[in-house]
């Protein structure tokens, strides 16, 4: 994951007040749940010695009119010298619950841990006529970020239903039929490659009638195949269905995140080996130092002290940021863009 996401908030000056409150299921007193974990989150903030403008800043990003999407979805935010920094969904389902810090740094490595391992997806939920097509941000455990839909419709005028008798006289509309199936795949496929395109996925999921997806599947060109799988559960029909089918995303989405971590803990492993990795905080900081790390690495389950001063820095330099499961010493480790020769002076 690219740090300059948070490049504004490295490079303004702190201390900075960074607020972390938890998703939790919709209720009829939502406002005044979220008004007292706010409270209880600013009384921690104030005698930590943030200022009001901060608070003003956080509390007026918190109690919305919409204050039940706040707290369905949860938020993580910032606020600096210069106010309002971020204020992005945080889906704690980690169990991490509310967390208010005052720091000279924002505290941000639970939100680019989950954010490295959230997976773009482009999702097609197909049938004959069409289909559903949604982006979504989606990560283990975690509500879905739905960025659009829309829905891709018919663009053949033939009908797609086959005639039920097998008789030779049918033929010619069985074809027919088949070619029109084809031809709302092709319009679908038409502004996936436009979406993906522009919007960049980390995956093509396949969803919905098996029809449907496996004639999508059969019109797309090779850059989308590449990218693509197919999940057979869940669809748009109800509630059931769709929570069926968040459900076999976020499987998908665990794998991919899974696979990217062990992919990361083999590259640091082979960078060990071969003079291109960093390892510890004052390894790591010196490499930053040098501009010689390409992607910070952190822990999935520890963390540093040091940690937020270093994501900082990475982001300075225009570092990326990934999660690994190999235990490395202060639970920090970096992968380095040239070889760096020994300090003599550690």
């Amino acid at each position: 994951m690219p740090l300059n996401t948070i490049r504004t908030i490295a490079d303004a000056d702190g201390p900075f007040a960074t607020v972390y409150l938890e998703g939790r299921s919709p209720a009829e007193d939502a406002a005044q749940q979220v008004r007292l974990r706010w409270e209880e989150l600013r009384r921690r903030l104030t005698d930590a010695g943030a200022d009001d403008a901060q608070l003003t800043a956080l509390e007026d990003a918190i109690l919305v009119e919409d204050v039940g999407e706040v707290m369905t979805d949860g938020r993580v935010l910032v606020a600096g010298a210069s106010g309002l920094l971020l204020d992005a969904p945080w889906d704690a389902a980690l169990g991490a619950g509310d967390a208010a810090h005052f720091e000279q740094e924002a505290q941000l490595g639970p939100y680019l841990r989950e954010r490295s391992l959230s997976v773009r997806m482009l999702v097609a939920i197909a049938d004959q006529q069409g289909a559903v097509v949604r982006q979504l941000v989606v990560a283990a455990q975690h509500a879905l970020d739905e960025q659009d839909e829309q829905e891709v419709t018919a663009s053949s005028d033939e009908s797609v239903h086959k005639p039920r008798q097998g008789a030779l006289s049918h033929n010619q509309i069985q074809r027919r039929a088949d070619e029109a199936v084809k031809q709302n795949a092709r319009g679908v496929v038409e502004h996936l490659e436009k979406v993906a395109g522009r919007w960049m996925p980390d995956v093509l999921v396949l969803a919905g009638e098996v029809q449907g997806r496996t004639a999508l599947r059969d019109e797309l060109p090779v850059a989308l195949s590449e990218i693509t799988t197919e999940v057979e559960a869940g669809g748009t029909d109800d509630d059931g269905a769709e929570q069926a089918l968040a459900d076999a995303l976020r499987e998908t989405a665990t794998e991919i995140g899974a696979q990217r971590t062990q992919e990361l803990t083999e590259r640091f492993e082979h960078g060990r080996a071969h003079g291109l990795a960093a390892e510890g905080v004052g390894g790591v900081r010196r490499a930053i130092e040098l501009g010689a790390v390409e992607t910070l690495l952190l822990q999935s389950e520890r963390h540093t002290a040091d940690e937020a001063a270093l994501v900082a820095a990475s982001a300075r330099i225009d570092a990326e940021v990934g999660v690994i499961d190999e235990s490395v010493q202060d639970a920090v480790a970096a992968l380095l863009r040239f070889e760096i020769t020994e300090d003599p002076t550690d």
